[in-house]
């Protein structure tokens, strides 16, 4: 997909020739040894669990493993399409990749799908067992877990051509369809009992829907219908995507965070000031989800093959937001938050942390926008590379390598903090950097 992406946008809109040949070159090859040093080799072999399968997950700061070591189907996936996409990134160690990511596809099948119920459970023991509670991780399943499963199995099957993957794939997708798809309202309900029955008012005090379950759904569903050009699956890959981008995406170019099973949006804008504040993760401006739309609704339309111009200048509008109102102009970076409470007043910043994977989404979505639009009054090139600097100065460890968990400009105990958990893998980072170089060597 990634591939079909850069051709379609070079053949529409050429780069400028920003920089010459050389300072390309030089860039390519700085964000190609950064993506090898800091991303890849840091992470493989190391979270190859070989005593129980699947990946670890817990790293302290250092890369020491952690005690803790219990599995979720998000890290887990996440890591299987990572390697498979290194794989073909890397044709001289694609026998590597394609071994590392097999053998989490394995721990998929046999310790993570539900024999009984099908779908895939969503947390579970070092060993595979099911961890067993009351609450949505793991009394039942989430879209946002098995979508992310669907999108390893794809993208293990186009770089193995492994037949049992998208077979696999298949089936996780006509299980979703069948247990979380709304047939009233469109799109997936987030939350199912084990035995796959939506819970249609969501799961208190998690709402029916969210935007961040239906990005990844749309993300998922471009990946699986690239290989596999089935007509229903195209009608639900056209269904998210204008959800996405026509009911999610609201005015003046944000995401709408969370809804009831109808669509409409959770908010607290008129609550009390309590209110609004216990709440802000529920009902914020998400700038790094914001670029990262963008460049999902243009794989999405691409892939259906449809007239980018609707979808672009969506993107453009969340993207050109992102920057006037989320974007650090003294040393670069995007904030994590922002709050609109007077809807005819800019949005407050209520959160300034720079989230290592919202950095990655900016760097890629920049350079998207920068091979769309090379003469914009925003210079979207030259702010790539100034994301790009920050990165190097505020996210990758040079002591210990490997991206922090945000930007030490902002905070600084962030030397600290563990480099890997259930929720931080390589799958952002890595994705953005195949993704730029890309790019950058497929630009006239």
């Amino acid at each position: 997909m990634l591939v079909l992406l850069v051709g379609w946008v070079a053949a529409i809109h050429p780069a400028a020739a920003q920089h010459d040949t050389t300072h390309r070159q030089a860039l390519i090859n700085e964000i190609r040894t950064s993506l090898h040093k800091d991303v890849l080799t840091v992470w493989y072999p190391r979270a190859v669990d070989t005593e129980y399968g699947g990946y670890l997950s817990n790293f302290a700061h250092d890369w020491t493993a952690m005690p803790d070591q219990d599995k979720m189907i998000v890290t887990q996936a996440r890591h299987v399409w990572t390697t498979a996409k290194a794989a073909a990134f890397l044709p001289e160690q694609r026998d590597e990749y394609l071994a590392i990511a097999a053998h989490g596809v394995d721990f998929l099948r046999d310790k993570m799908w539900d024999d009984a119920y099908g779908g895939f459970y969503s947390l579970v023991t070092r060993a595979g067992d099911r961890k067993k509670g009351n609450d949505p991780f793991t009394q039942g399943k989430t879209a946002y877990g098995n979508t992310f499963a669907l999108y390893a199995l794809a993208a293990y099957h186009a770089a193995s051509g492994d037949p049992a993957a998208l077979n696999f794939a298949r089936r996780t997708f006509q299980w979703m369809d069948a247990h979380m798809h709304d047939d009233e309202y469109g799109g997936y309900f987030q939350f199912v009992e084990r035995d796959g029955t939506p819970l249609k008012e969501g799961w208190e005090p998690h709402p029916a829907k969210d935007q961040n379950s239906s990005i990844h759904i749309l993300e998922a569903f471009t990946e699986l219908y690239t290989i596999w050009p089935d007509e229903h699956l195209r009608d639900r890959l056209a269904e998210m995507l204008i959800l996405v981008r026509d009911t999610i995406t609201t005015d003046p170019g944000t995401l709408q965070l969370f809804f009831h099973a109808d669509w409409t949006p959770i908010s607290y804008r008129d609550s009390t000031e309590a209110a609004r504040q216990a709440n802000y993760n529920m009902d914020h401006v998400s700038y790094g989800h914001d670029v990262e739309t963008a460049f999902l609704m243009l794989e999405a339309a691409h892939a259906l093959g449809l007239d980018p111009a609707l979808t672009l200048a969506a993107g453009k509008r969340m993207v050109d937001h992102a920057l006037a109102y989320g974007w650090d102009d003294e040393v670069g970076g995007i904030y994590d938050g922002g709050y609109y409470l007077d809807p005819n007043a800019p949005p407050m910043l209520i959160n300034n942390g720079k989230t290592w994977w919202a950095q990655a989404e900016m760097l890629n979505t920049m350079l998207l926008m920068a091979q769309h639009f090379p003469n914009d009054e925003r210079g979207y090139y030259n702010r790539f590379e100034t994301m790009w600097r920050y990165i190097q100065k505020y996210l990758v460890d040079p002591e210990h390598a490997g991206w922090y968990w945000g930007g030490i400009d902002q905070e600084p105990d962030y030397k600290t903090a563990p480099k890997g958990s259930i929720w931080k893998a390589s799958y952002h980072d890595g994705r953005a950097l195949m993704n730029v170089v890309h790019l950058l060597e497929d630009a006239p």
